[in-house]
């Protein structure tokens, strides 16, 4: 392994990708559903929680997260702990997009749907709770919003709505993307490490540069990035980004 200093080279291509889907220096996002297409007649039962308004935003969050490294990268502030964080939030958007799009049949893909709709809101009650807060202006709170959601769910006679777990929805998505699910979860793990400052990630992902001597005999060491263990979650987020646009707009398009 090498460790000289960041080279990056192999973020390029995903970078390319953020580049076209930004105009004006916003992101462009991903155009409303024509009335006549698949992914139209999938959201027409479900009132505001379609799984349309889910797939866009998650689009958007994910290019946000990897514009976000890219701008790091040009500005050449680039840590051993960041360009895991941004890339895992890409992941996870670009994966929860493709899941809601991908789902065996009708049914399922209302069901994933709303069941994300569903602990959306479970959060939205509780940090309503957390903070005494009261929508205004008559407006529904997260727990009335849990209930709607619920009743459209048992009116269309959808399975039981589940909380979706990430890991399981990148584990689910990578096939659709032409991903090996396994090397996809094992990427992602690695990133949740380093976003949450666990200790096992440096040892397995980072390089160390040097070893500083403390007055008590105990080292710090300096870490970069490992390039090579962080080019693959670059090449999957950017696999999934295109797939994700391309599944998209396949069924969003009138037939």
């Amino acid at each position: 392994m090498s460790t000289q200093a960041f080279n990056g080279a192999y973020l390029l291509p995903l970078f390319g990708e953020v580049e076209q889907a930004r105009a004006d220096g916003a992101y462009r996002p991903l155009p409303a559903p024509a009335p006549a297409s698949s992914l139209a007649t999938d959201d027409a039962p479900l009132g505001p929680y379609a799984a349309s308004h889910l797939i866009r935003t998650s689009y958007t969050a994910g290019l946000a997260h990897a514009d976000a490294l890219r701008r790091l990268t040009v500005a050449g502030e680039v840590d051993p702990t960041s360009p895991w964080t941004l890339l895992r939030g890409a992941l996870e958007n670009f994966a929860t997009g493709l899941w809601l799009l991908d789902g065996a049949s009708r049914a399922e893909r209302r069901r994933r749907a709303l069941s994300l709709w569903d602990e959306d809101m479970r959060n939205r009650h509780q940090h309503e709770l957390d903070t005494g807060h009261t929508p205004s202006g008559g407006g529904m709170t997260g727990a009335q919003r849990r209930a709607e959601i619920r009743a459209i769910a048992d009116h269309l006679a959808l399975a039981p709505l589940t909380a979706p777990r990430t890991h399981q929805i990148l584990l689910t998505a990578a096939p659709t993307a032409g991903l090996t699910a396994v090397k996809v979860g094992a990427a992602w793990r690695a990133a949740s490490g380093f976003a949450h400052g666990r200790y096992w990630p440096n040892l397995r992902a980072s390089q160390p540069r040097a070893a500083i001597p403390g007055d008590d005999g105990v080292h710090t060491v300096a870490l970069v990035i490992d390039e090579d263990q962080h080019r693959p979650l670059a090449e999957y987020c950017r696999i999934m980004l295109r797939r994700l646009q391309e599944h998209y707009n396949a069924r969003a398009q009138a037939r």
